[in-house]
């Protein structure tokens, strides 16, 4: 008799609204293990974030990317609050997670699904159907640079990008790999006119991968005009593939457009498994709304579609991901940012009565 595999995962709820979304993916997540009979579900709670940096001065254990390499994927609330500097916040937790781990995919679908909400006119399901591929490991966010002559009126401060070949080649074949395999073309996003090093030399790498897999359609645009065509024809996008600075702010135009910030997943990947890789929703921690039963899990709920997908169970992933398009399509159970009344806690049941009669 064969052994049931057992996911295990590591949970940091973090701050604001974080604990309510990500109770709501736990119990999709373990309702589907229930379901499905393929694995078992064990969950491991991390009180890191910023509430754990106002009691001890870290956001997270020294030893804490030691406790947490152990696990098959790490499944991340929201981060941030009042009186912690956001780069303390981001610095010393998440990028500190994605680095340590080598998480170099940010990987983000913008996907309009049936029912949800639209700021752009004129535009159907069908146009907006994307996956942004985001370099995560280092580039503009490599953390490199000073601070010279402080409290001085000669005071200065340099950041500097870091762009190896070895970082860009991967993310790039990533893209390609992706896009081969559903035969979609590859949007390489930089800026190449300004950026006279870091990006031209982007540029040059992404046209070497290109030769590598004559059978893609690539293009390639500035990150200005990209930012333009999201809005104006979101439809020549099909995969993304772009720096961790561009990335970041893309993506969440990309989730405006998408639906909403409610709607907006991401997943941390370190393709090779050699560390765990980490999902969350990528919307802020919303202390103004914390505690009200007020915030929209279906971000949390979508990272566990894609949690899904990287160990294998597609067919269970898109179950999850049909199952959010049927709630709002159906308009009977959502948060009041789509138009609705119920709370938070209701989102989860919801979503497996669904997959359940499915």
């Amino acid at each position: 008799m064969l052994m049931m595999k057992k996911l295990k995962i590591a949970v940091i709820a973090g701050d604001g609204i974080g604990p309510e979304v990500i109770s709501s993916g736990k119990q999709v997540l373990s309702g589907i293990a229930e379901m499905s009979k393929a694995f078992e579900v064990e969950f491991t709670d991390f009180p890191y974030g910023c509430e754990y940096y106002k009691r001890t001065g870290q956001m997270m254990e020294e030893d804490g990317l030691e406790k947490l390499r152990s696990f098959d994927a790490i499944y991340l609330g929201a981060v941030g609050a009042p009186g912690v500097p956001d780069n303390i916040s981001l610095g010393e937790l998440l990028l500190k997670i994605r680095r340590g781990f080598d998480q170099y995919i940010n990987l983000r679908p913008v996907k309009l699904l049936k029912g949800a909400p639209c700021p752009l006119a004129g535009v159907k399901t069908e146009d907006i159907n994307m996956t942004v591929v985001r370099e995560n490991s280092e580039g503009e966010y490599a953390n490199v640079g000073a601070r010279l002559y402080p409290n001085s009126p000669n005071e200065m401060a340099l950041q500097t990008g870091v762009f190896s070949r070895y970082g860009c080649e991967r993310v790039m074949r990533y893209a390609f790999e992706l896009a081969k395999r559903e035969r979609k073309s590859v949007t390489s996003i930089s800026k190449g006119n300004a950026l006279g090093y870091s990006m031209v030399f982007w540029d040059q790498i992404f046209d070497e991968i290109s030769r590598e897999y004559p059978e893609v359609e690539t293009h390639k645009l500035l990150v200005d005009a990209a930012a333009m065509f999201f809005v104006k024809d979101p439809k020549r996008f099909e995969v993304v593939v772009t720096s961790n600075l561009f990335g970041d702010i893309l993506t969440d135009l990309g989730a405006a457009i998408a639906g909403g910030m409610g709607l907006a997943a991401g997943a941390n990947l370190n393709p090779e498994r050699k560390y765990p890789s980490m999902f969350e929703p990528i919307h802020g921690s919303a202390p103004d709304i914390a505690g009200k039963g007020l915030a929209n899990p279906l971000a949390a709920i979508w990272s566990v579609s894609q949690m899904l997908d990287f160990f294998g169970y597609s067919d269970w992933a898109k179950k999850v991901l049909e199952s959010i398009e049927t709630l709002l399509v159906e308009q009977k159970t959502l948060t009041p940012d789509l138009g609705g009344t119920a709370k938070t806690e209701e989102i989860a049941p919801a979503i497996l009565d669904i997959i359940a009669r499915r």
